[in-house]
């Protein structure tokens, strides 16, 4: 089952410093012109690839722009038997749009 969250309980996540693994699925230019702190860069492109650099039972938060890409992902990742997959609603569009930090 792939769940969803909202960038707030990202963030909440976040500063309580959970167990999480936060993937940004986007490509190498987007990464480059900014990405949340702490996420770990496999772009959709790459992560038929790449995903045994992921642990199957940690909790995987997946993001991209606006969510499609990374529900795409974590489709992807549910297909090769993860489980605790949740899909990052808005995007980085929707972080930023908060006042999130965000690296360059």
């Amino acid at each position: 089952m792939i769940k969803t969250m909202n960038v707030e309980e990202l963030k909440q996540k976040m500063d309580d410093k959970a167990n999480i693994v936060l993937v940004d699925c986007r490509e190498q230019d987007e990464w480059d012109n900014g990405h949340i702190p702490g996420a770990l860069f496999i772009p959709l492109s790459e992560l038929e690839d790449r995903f045994t650099q992921l642990k199957p039972n940690d909790e995987i938060i997946m993001q991209c722009r606006s969510g499609v890409r990374s529900l795409k992902a974590c489709q992807f990742l549910l297909e090769q038997d993860f489980e605790n997959l949740t899909n990052l609603e808005g995007g980085i569009l929707d972080w930023e749009s908060k006042g999130f930090p965000i690296e360059r």
